[in-house]
């Protein structure tokens, strides 16, 4: 069975309206390539602290999301894995959540390792 792969723009115009809906604010700090580019999501708890989300797939090939590294850590930590990220792949996005309670509102299952 072939997985039908939704466009990144798509994906991510979703997550925006959703944090929006949610009275966060959302921020594209990165736009990647539209159709298919990875896509890293930073929450930032307003405070110099930041979770972020990135993708992986799970046992049945399946988009989830796991921490980078256990959080929050200080903002420009995070900040500067994004950046090294993005030297490294045109294509990745970036988007920002800016949540007091740290929500993230992606809604693919997110991982604890």
């Amino acid at each position: 069975m072939k997985m039908i792969q939704l466009k990144t723009k798509f994906w991510v115009d979703a997550l925006l309206r959703r944090a929006e809906s949610g009275l966060a604010a959302a921020y594209v700090i990165r736009h990647g390539d539209e159709d298919a580019g990875a896509v890293l999501v930073k929450v930032s708890d307003l405070g110099g602290q930041a979770t972020l989300f990135v993708p992986a797939r799970d046992e049945n090939g399946e988009r989830i999301w796991t921490r980078h590294r256990q959080g929050p850590l200080p903002e420009a930590e995070v900040d500067a894995y994004c950046l090294r990220r993005a030297d490294d792949d045109p294509d990745i996005w970036v988007i920002e959540i800016e949540d007091r309670a740290g929500r993230h509102f992606l809604t693919e299952p997110v991982a604890d390792f």
